[in-house]
């Protein structure tokens, strides 16, 4: 089993590594996470007044915690007992000693697919990742559903009711990676199809249209096909730098443009330039792109952009906790355009993103974009990630 670690809650520290593991009666069990809960805390009070030691920060100690108490030897039961209890976005990899267990929250906020290798099965977030190693994709892991193989092979319980569908959109703009499929779609296309929508909505007077690389490439392409203004690369990506925007704190996140990204000058120079990325989120990135594009010698920057505009904070596992830190939150797309120095902005609408993933807007959460939550989000309590580190520091 193995979990690439974005941090939601808890910091990004080596005591908060996936997959966590746990010593039952019945053995021991691993649970790797994708998501983020939204009544950890509450449980976490819970769980700690009874007597649990908690050695991580982070909410997915929690799922752990409560299938280690309700296993008394059948696990299904016992997954079946955290899920009547957690509330937020889970995707599930679990082994025991004897199996491997899938399990997705009834809102399927995050993906989760199976696989076959043989006579083996394998699961991940993205079917992308089953090529590499000779697996094919068979199906997606259903909302609300646990599969569990072993020995005997596989079999498929309803561990949960599902609700209504609230796939993350987010995943189709930026997180899943362009060969990806999400129902059914490649999402190269789906991107590609985000910049021809875009182009329609927000067409600019231009010389070039150039992508935000690596996840502004396909929209970028979709524009200039739509707009019939050439296609051009203008940014060049240094391959070793980490992703900008899942980067823990923004001191990291201006340092990675920095070393990400190198204009090419001899390509800017003199032109009006549209450019297309997926999506502002802080704007201290863009406005740094901007930045360099103008001191590279382009005459007009038009910022094209495939998500709406990101008002409101996510609670299931998109690093945007605080509505605080969300610029389009407090200021109107002109004042953005004014913080990011661009010539114009224009961003995808929420029926143009859905017309070019294909799908009625019931099978998407949109809360970022909209404030409808899918899952009700607590008012108690600022979920933010570090909402757990003061109790832990206490336990040292």
């Amino acid at each position: 089993m193995g979990h690439t670690r974005y941090s939601t809650t808890g910091s990004s520290t080596l005591r908060n590594v996936q997959p966590i593991t746990c010593s039952t009666l019945q053995g021991n069990i691993a649970v790797a996470h994708n998501g983020n809960l939204v009544n950890a805390h509450t449980l976490r009070a819970e769980l700690e007044a009874a007597g649990e030691q908690f050695e991580t920060t982070n909410d997915s100690e929690v799922i752990v915690r409560l299938i280690a108490r309700a296993y008394e030897g059948d696990i299904v039961e016992a997954i079946r007992a955290m899920m009547a209890r957690v509330q937020g976005a889970y995707s599930l990899a679990i082994l025991t000693p004897t199996q491997l267990i899938g399990v997705r929250d009834p809102f399927g906020v995050r993906p989760l697919c199976l696989g076959r290798l043989g006579s083996a099965w394998v699961l991940a977030s993205e079917d992308c990742a089953f090529p590499p190693i000779g697996a094919e994709y068979v199906r997606d892991v259903a909302p609300g559903e646990i599969v569990v193989i072993d020995a005997e092979g596989l079999r498929s319980y309803e561990g949960a009711k599902p609700a209504r569908e609230a796939l993350c959109m987010f995943e189709l703009i930026y997180f899943a990676r362009p060969d990806s499929h999400l129902y059914g779609r490649l999402l190269y296309e789906v991107r590609r199809r985000m910049g021809m929508e875009l182009a329609r909505e927000h067409p600019a007077e231009a010389d070039l249209v150039i992508p935000v690389p690596d996840s502004g490439i396909p929209a970028a392409v979709g524009y200039a096909h739509a707009s019939g203004i050439p296609y051009g690369d203008g940014l060049i990506k240094n391959r070793y730098a980490p992703r900008t925007f899942i980067q823990p704190d923004q001191r990291m996140r201006e340092l990675s443009v920095r070393l990400k990204l190198t204009p090419l000058t001899e390509v800017i120079a003199g032109k009006r330039l549209v450019v297309v990325d997926d999506s502002i989120v802080r704007g201290t990135t863009t406005r740094q792109i901007v930045r360099l594009l103008f001191e590279a010698g382009a005459r007009e920057v038009h910022m094209r952009i495939t998500a709406p505009p990101i008002r409101f904070p996510c609670h299931y596992g998109i690093d945007m906790a605080t509505q605080r830190e969300l610029v389009a939150a407090h200021h109107t797309v002109e004042d953005v355009r004014q913080q990011i120095g661009a010539t114009s902005l224009g961003y995808l609408s929420i029926e143009g993103l859905l017309r070019a993933c294909g799908q009625p807007q019931g099978r998407f959460c949109l809360a970022c974009f909209n404030g409808d939550y899918p899952i009700p989000i607590p008012d108690d309590v600022e979920l933010t990630r570090d909402i757990f580190e003061p109790a832990l520091a206490g336990q040292e």
